[in-house]
């Protein structure tokens, strides 16, 4: 495991790529299936997916999945729950927001992520490993410039993206224990198997839920099964990254790595890849890239 561990690095690379794809196919749903709806599509069509990449991963390593005990899914299931809070809250924030800039008031998360990591699994980062990622952090918000300056911006989006921002750190950091709960040798089984059981939870939850408060809105995410397909298999393959990723490495680690999902989603919500980046956005850039360089270098 030791030899791979250097994996956790393209895992969050190719996770933070799939979800600006899924993020982008979500808030596309939004407009038609509401908030809930639009979040409901990525565990229900993100679990089959999850299921089949398992299966194929068992089948390869010749064995079957880990059972899980008490322990392993109370994390997963809290992993799960605050998963789907932080669903909510960022696509709430995206309907008052442009992408870009929505999607940056989440970025505080890498930070409270070292916190949680910190006072609940005992990983701390250190003083220089925590600048790094504060300074990554700045470089995000550098980049997405003045929020209220947007259409549409006010106090809601900064509430609903801090708040989606929290929901998602203590998801990576109850995921990381539930994964390391299962105590499974080969990381990606363990990973997976982790995946698979939280949006097998996420998917029942949702359905249940919408079953009895809004059927109408549970038919419509049915209904849409062709564009949810998109987003659910974008969900699953970058659920599967930052999985693996949490199976090889801190959750502070990996999360701020995840950052560059944040370049992704600039250039993809402002599409100028043939122009050139304003100064404050080479600023941003270089905050980002210096902070990150120097988390990488720190755990190296």
């Amino acid at each position: 495991m030791d030899d791979l561990s250097w994996l956790w690095i393209p895992a969050t690379l190719a996770a933070a790529a799939a979800q600006t794809a899924r993020n982008a196919m979500q808030r596309h749903l939004t407009a038609s299936l509401g908030t809930v709806g639009a979040t409901h599509v990525r565990f229900l069509y993100g679990f089959p997916f999850a299921l089949a990449m398992l299966a194929v991963a068992c089948f390869l390593a010749g064995r079957a999945p880990p059972l899980p005990d008490v322990s392993a899914l109370g994390w997963i299931a809290a992993g799960a729950l605050t998963q789907i809070l932080a669903t909510a809250a960022m696509l709430a924030a995206m309907r008052t927001q442009a992408f870009a800039v929505s999607i940056a008031f989440t970025k505080t998360e890498p930070v409270q992520v070292a916190i949680f990591a910190a006072a609940v699994l005992q990983e701390p980062v250190g003083l220089a490993g925590f600048a790094a990622i504060a300074l990554a952090t700045l470089g995000v918000m550098v980049l997405s410039g003045n929020p209220w300056a947007a259409k549409g911006g006010d106090w809601r989006a900064a509430a609903f993206g801090v708040a989606a921002g929290a929901f998602f750190a203590l998801s990576a950091v109850c995921y990381r224990g539930g994964i390391l709960a299962l105590d499974e040798p080969q990381f990606w089984i363990a990973a997976l198997t982790a995946l698979a059981l939280a949006l097998g939870l996420q998917a029942a939850a949702g359905s249940a839920y919408l079953a009895v408060r809004d059927r109408d809105v549970l038919a419509r995410v049915v209904a849409a099964w062709r564009p949810s397909l998109f987003a659910g298999l974008m969900g699953a393959l970058a659920s599967a990254g930052w999985f693996t990723a949490f199976s090889l490495a801190s959750a502070a680690l990996v999360r701020t790595l995840g950052l560059v999902e944040m370049l992704y989603a600039f250039f993809v919500g402002r599409r100028v890849f043939a122009q050139r980046l304003a100064l404050r956005e080479a600023a941003g850039l270089a905050l980002v890239l210096a902070g990150v360089g120097l988390l990488l270098a720190l755990s190296a």
